[in-house]
């Protein structure tokens, strides 16, 4: 498995897009980091990236998980995100006006 290797020095946007991108592109997205800064870095990605794709109707939401990593001979514990799709579709109530009658 992939994975999108976030620092503390990442960009927030330019993670974002490339998460949104994958997202666009039908590619599973998972995100690895180690350390606090890094973590910080790849939530607010998630939350641009929400922002990004809300409109296109698709919605993205995150669950963390701990893995133990190997950097230069080290264990390390990185977090792992795995990023979940959500397609969204208008509730009827959205679609309806006041008085019943189908909008369009």
């Amino acid at each position: 498995m992939d994975f999108l290797k976030v620092s503390s020095k990442s960009s927030p946007a330019s993670v974002a897009g490339a998460i949104a991108g994958m997202v666009k592109d039908g590619v599973p997205v998972n995100i690895q980091c180690v350390g606090a800064g890094a973590v910080n870095q790849a939530i607010k990605a998630v939350a641009i990236a929400r922002g990004f794709l809300i409109p296109t109707g698709v919605d993205v939401s995150c669950a963390p998980t701990f893995s133990d990593i190997e950097i230069g001979g080290e264990s390390r514990t990185a977090i792992r995100i795995a990023v979940y799709v959500h397609k969204l579709v208008p509730q009827a109530s959205q679609m309806l006006g006041q008085d019943g009658a189908r909008t369009v």
